[in-house]
């Protein structure tokens, strides 16, 4: 009895080491493709996300279908990326999704084979992500939404709504590697305007309650804040945290108006994922990355919220509001 039991157990094992080996034989018949996301996932994400998925979809791709998502996340620890890009390409991805612009540098820095599509604020080529826009050449292409470029048009907006202001401050996240080109651009877009500009910085969301504070105790008439992956997944709290100090203020993502911001100016989001999307099917379906042209973002959108306006004590110009493309109120 002894012995059949021992059989039997071994027996038991032999089935469980093989179950794994037998799960990876069937996974590896379909294509999987890694996503590297510099925060958390989830929140403002899920969209974002489930417009990439819908790229696929238009390609004829399905997760759990014919194609698998394998997910890497650095909780906003953007050091944490080109290890995390390291195990993506070790874990024999087909092709990687890069979100944002610090993850796109880590998944280009870990791999010059596997097929990279990218999303990113900064212009492409100026950063070293691909040697051109029509042709990427290398392993990556993908789809630039221009945030640092439009930075300026952000502040003109801003002193549009605030035409007595004299001081502006810039809240920005020194750990993203756009942080440099932000300021410097923006240093000079206020200049231009006759604006003081005070550089703020925050990395969690631990620092945004008392970088407010330092906004008020400046006595800044207006506030912009620079594009950032953290920042977007934070957008309800610098919603709420600039009605609270009263402060009028403008972000690059829609969510940051809807969520109780004053304004927000910039591209569709989701569109832009969703073409990234796209690119990441026709990828699996042969077609290479240096083939595959930059898509640009070219469709800009200005929303206001008047709701917002009025519990600040701002009003916002007519002819301000005629050329909003939405407006909350």
């Amino acid at each position: 009895m002894h012995d059949r039991k021992r059989r039997e157990f071994i027996k038991l094992l032999g089935a469980a080491a093989a179950w794994p080996l037998a799960a990876r034989a069937q996974s590896s018949s379909v294509p999987v493709i890694g996503i590297l996301n510099p925060t958390t996932g989830g929140g403002v994400w899920l969209p974002l996300e489930a417009a990439f998925r819908q790229g696929l979809r238009d390609t004829g791709y399905t997760e759990g279908s014919n194609m698998r998502i394998e997910g890497r996340w650095a909780d906003g620890q953007y050091d944490r990326l080109p290890a995390l890009a390291a195990e993506l390409t070790q874990h024999g991805v087909a092709a990687i999704a890069a979100f944002t612009t610090p993850a796109a540098q880590a998944a280009k820095a870990a791999t010059a084979t596997t097929p990279i599509v990218f999303t990113t604020i900064s212009d492409p080529v100026q950063i070293g992500l691909v040697a051109s826009l029509n042709r990427p050449g290398g392993n990556l292409t993908g789809v630039s939404v221009l945030s640092v470029e439009i930075g300026p048009k952000l502040v003109e907006l801003l002193h549009t709504a605030v035409p007595s202001a004299k001081s502006l401050a810039l809240l920005i996240n020194p750990r993203n590697p756009n942080a440099d080109a932000q300021s410097k651009n923006l240093q000079t877009a206020a200049q231009r305007l006759g604006l003081r500009l005070h550089v703020l910085n925050a990395s969690t969301q631990g620092d945004l309650d008392p970088v407010f504070a330092r906004v008020h105790e400046l006595k800044a008439d207006a506030l912009m804040i620079a594009q950032d992956a953290v920042f977007n997944t934070q957008t309800g709290e610098l919603a709420a945290l600039s009605v609270r100090y009263a402060i009028p203020a403008v972000y690059p993502n829609r969510d940051f108006a809807e969520a109780g911001g004053l304004m927000s100016y910039g591209t569709d989001l989701r569109d832009a994922y969703r073409q990234a999307g796209s690119y990441a099917g026709r990828i699996l379906k042969g077609e290479k990355p240096a083939d595959l042209p930059v898509i640009q973002a070219s469709k800009f959108e200005l929303i206001i919220n008047l709701k917002t306006a009025g519990t600040i004590g701002l009003t916002v110009s007519p002819d301000m509001v005629s050329i909003a493309d939405e407006v909350i109120e």
